[in-house]
């Protein structure tokens, strides 16, 4: 059974939240079924049988750490007025620059950049399905005459662009003042820059 294909049972369920416990902690790049299924209370045969490979389970721990992804995407975009993209990217950084969330966002740009070098099997489409995620809340985020703009595209691929580096680069040394300085300095000038 799939856990794509099929409503998963209690047990895939329990055991691929403690695979992502998992690999939040230890990564997915040297991922192997037995240390994994030792630390988890299971088996090799038992994580085979429910996520069908290794390949089906790492296509689950990448669905679900997107899920935690887009749970903030859809708390920035459940406003019934747009909130701007100034206070989108801010509220982004707030969430992206939390010590709490690094585990997180390590795993992330793990799956993003095998996405990209790898871009068959398990990570086939990662990276682009994320940078579709965030381009379109950031365009749910802004009104509409902006949103439907060349312009309006281009400032929101520009702030993703921003949030995207400033991430790699507060991943790589944890200088977070620094980086959020850089963020600010990017804000205000797509808040001087905003259509009027």
């Amino acid at each position: 059974m799939s856990p794509t294909t099929a409503t998963p049972s209690a047990r895939q369920v329990e055991l691929l939240e403690a695979a992502y416990r998992y690999v939040l902690t230890h990564g997915l790049a040297d991922l192997s079924l037995r240390p994994l299924a030792e630390a988890i209370g299971s088996s090799t045969r038992v994580l085979m049988f429910l996520f069908g490979n290794k390949d089906g389970l790492v296509r689950a721990l990448l669905e679900r750490a997107r899920a935690d992804e887009l749970a903030l995407l859809d708390r920035l975009r459940g406003t019934d007025r747009p909130v701007g993209l100034v206070p989108a990217v801010e509220h982004v950084w707030t969430w992206l620059s939390a010590r709490e969330h690094r585990a997180l966002l390590r795993l992330w740009s793990e799956a993003y950049a095998r996405s990209l070098v790898e871009p068959e099997g398990a990570w086939s489409g990662f990276a682009r399905a994320t940078v579709h995620d965030w381009l379109d809340v950031l365009a749910a985020c802004q009104p509409q005459p902006e949103r439907d703009s060349e312009d309006g595209a281009t400032r929101r691929t520009l702030a993703l662009a921003v949030l995207r580096g400033a991430l790699l680069d507060l991943l790589a040394t944890d200088d977070e003042p620094r980086v959020a300085a850089a963020v600010q300095r990017q804000a205000a000038l797509l808040a001087d820059g905003a259509p009027g």
